[in-house]
């Protein structure tokens, strides 16, 4: 019988065993918030990470991906309000500096600490309160709280969330608000577990969860420069290591998908200017790849997003959006619902209660359904509406 996972009331990154956190005050960018953390694992870890695929990627991102070509990492320091993006040489150095200051502090060999960075890009690191910050940074079992706040940007809520199957646990935090489409966006993500997992396999069952999670979230259409998703694992729960193949395997991967998409769904919601959460299901595709590729265009439609922000139940825009997603459909058997109730049969319009539909619409929740009735595979996608206050927020970001 397969082990059944369950979220852990309140928990975090710092829930698997043999973790430490911790977070600072440095002033980078905001006043009287943490902006500078530090994720620590006591014993030595297997780990594996997805990037950005932006061809412009910060320097932070750059130095992680070259030290995980080993497939291992201790810590992780992390800061909120610059990006350190296109910042050249210096911001190469200050990279480097970042991942030396923390090594020192917390007592690792250097190439065994990544570096994340995260805000505005073009602007270098105020180095003289990185250095003053790190050596403040206290790390503690419980101190993941404070750091997923730290990570945040224009985030209204930090991103938080722990699962525990059989003898192990995974733990995460994200940041993500704008900027988020497939693929990674300005995204940040962080995964531990006290699991014992093959190397090779903890990278597949990464990508395996992100292309359900992460990769099937869309706010507004950009990708950033600075993405990461890192796991950890150091095999603290004990208990025998899993690989692939194995029944451990499917439990480990069931866990992962399970934190992931609490997480995604939690960028989701909180999208910057958001008012409602949408989630797009489609099914009876050609393909599973057909499915993702039909829903994230669908609640990536700018049109849609806007429809939605309107309690406009112009469901044109949805069938729209399909068509030229690129996934294999015919149009006279698309069959269509918002919220439960249906528009679209055949691929023709068919009566039904415009209120109701409205005040589906009106929610704080929208859920659209969207049947292509050429196979059996299926997907889901999550979004948000687009509000005037997006534009707000975008327009003033560095002013």
């Amino acid at each position: 019988m397969k082990t059944e996972s369950a979220f852990i009331p309140s928990g975090g990154i710092t829930s698997p065993e043999g973790y430490l956190a911790g977070a600072t005050s440095a002033g980078i960018k905001y006043t009287n918030r943490p902006d500078l953390g530090i994720l620590l694992s006591e014993a030595p870890c297997m780990a594996a990470a997805v990037f950005c695929t932006n061809k412009v990627k910060a320097a932070p991102v750059i130095l992680s991906a070259q030290r995980l070509q080993d497939g291992k990492a201790r810590a992780v320091v992390i800061n909120s309000g610059c990006a350190n993006a296109c910042t050249g040489e210096q911001g190469t150095k200050d990279a480097v500096e970042m991942a030396e200051l923390t090594a020192r502090h917390v007592g690792v060999a250097m190439d065994d600490v990544l570096v994340a960075s995260t805000g505005v890009i073009g602007t270098l690191l105020p180095m003289e309160r990185i250095r003053e910050g790190i050596p403040k940074v206290k790390l503690t079992a419980d101190g993941g709280h404070e750091l997923a706040r730290a990570i945040m940007t224009t985030d209204t809520v930090p991103k938080e969330t722990a699962v525990r199957a059989g003898d192990f646990i995974i733990g995460g935090m994200a940041k993500g608000s704008g900027m988020i489409h497939p693929y990674l966006a300005t995204m940040l993500c962080f995964l531990t577990t006290d699991a014992g997992v093959d190397a090779d396999y903890l990278g597949a069952a990464l990508k395996e969860a992100m292309d359900i999670s992460f990769n099937m979230v869309s706010i507004d259409g950009d990708e950033s420069t600075n993405d990461m998703v890192l796991i950890m694992a150091n095999g603290r729960a004990g208990g025998k290591p899993v690989v692939p193949g194995s029944r451990q395997a499917e439990v480990f991967q069931q866990a992962l998908n399970k934190a992931c998409v609490h997480l995604a769904k939690a960028i989701a919601r909180d999208g910057e200017g958001a008012t409602k959460f949408i989630e797009v299901n489609v099914s009876g595709a050609a393909s599973v790849a057909d499915a993702r590729l039909a829903a994230r265009t669908i609640v990536s439609s700018s049109l849609v997003k806007a429809a939605v922000h309107g309690s406009d139940p112009n469901w044109g825009r949805v069938i729209a959006a399909a068509g030229r997603s690129g996934a294999e459909l015919e149009a006279d058997k698309l069959y269509l619902e918002i919220g439960g109730i249906c528009l679209v049969k055949d691929g023709a319009p068919v009566p039904y209660d415009n209120d109701k539909v409205v005040k589906h619409l009106n929610g704080d929740e929208v859920r659209i359904d969207l049947k292509l009735n050429v196979g059996s595979a299926a997907a889901t996608a999550w979004g948000c509406d687009l509000s005037e206050e997006y534009v707000t927020i975008n327009s003033e970001y560095t002013t």
